[in-house]
């Protein structure tokens, strides 16, 4: 089992080398349509999608709950689609959401300016100064969500496993070199650990869901970290009485056999809702 992710620049044939993937590998495509529906499952609407996806939020919307409710259902949702395995997942932060995963193949595909500039212009029938400032738009645009969301620099090469340049070959070549990168990194121990580390990040993942989403504890900031069945929280709270309704609710969650909880009591400590 492995999991690759893609973060790509506009017009260097992202969708089509993870099309190409999943084709050769009989991986799961998840891209950004899977995605939106995923997060439209968990109430996710559009107009929340539209002011994050890919993007570094405004002020108010960056000081707003709904930030919190994206950033939660989108890892939950990519971590869920981990889990089931053998994925190819295209942008969203997956990289980012995913680092450290011994089963990862993390890919950055970039071009050259000139290849993009003429595939957007051929893509959107515009010129050559309009496909530069939509090329321009869309750096500044996931460059901004990525270290926004995740402390990414989306642009370092040290941030991937693999850099391509797509300008000069076709999906299906850069496909091929992807997959025979994945089968030279990605051998059994690795695939094992990698669905030991997963099940712990999704079942962390499914704590702070019920603590905060079903149960509604009000702890600010809250993290889950899951090694094996013994989960750690991490926050800040108003009161020891939030404290233990999260740790309450944590030991309910099917899977958790232990809870500590290193979530501080900050009095008055308040955000804008």
């Amino acid at each position: 089992m492995a999991v690759i992710a893609i973060a790509r620049e506009l017009a260097s044939l992202g969708e089509e080398v993870a099309q190409e993937l999943a084709q050769i590998t009989g991986y799961r495509h998840i891209d950004r349509e899977h995605l939106e529906k995923r997060l439209g499952d968990f109430g996710i609407g559009p107009e929340k999608r539209q002011k994050y996806d890919e993007k570094k939020p405004g002020l108010w919307a960056s000081l707003s709950q709904a930030r919190d409710d994206y950033l939660h259902y989108l890892k939950t949702a990519v971590f869920e689609e981990a889990a089931a395995g053998n994925c190819v997942i295209v942008g969203r932060g997956s990289t980012a959401i995913l680092r450290g995963l011994p089963n990862l193949v993390s890919v950055r595909l970039v071009s050259s300016i000139a290849t993009r500039i003429e595939r957007i212009k051929t893509f959107y029938s515009c010129d050559e100064k309009r496909a530069l400032q939509i090329i321009e738009q869309s750096d500044h645009d996931r460059a901004g969500f990525n270290k926004y969301f995740f402390s990414l620099d989306w642009r370092d090469p040290r941030e991937y496993g693999i850099v391509l340049n797509t300008s000069e070959s076709t999906p299906e070549a850069l496909a091929q070199t992807v997959n025979q990168y994945r089968m030279l990194c990605v051998n059994e121990d690795r695939e094992s650990a990698g669905g030991i580390r997963i099940a712990e990040l999704l079942l962390g993942q499914n704590v702070v869901t019920e603590i905060l989403y079903e149960k509604r504890v009000p702890v600010h900031f809250l993290e889950a970290d899951a090694r094996g069945g013994r989960i750690t929280l991490h926050g800040v709270s108003n009161t020891q009485a939030a404290i233990d309704a999260a740790v309450a609710a944590a030991r309910g969650v099917k899977g958790v056999s232990e809870v500590e909880s290193a979530i501080q009591v900050v009095q008055e400590f308040a955000v804008m809702p």
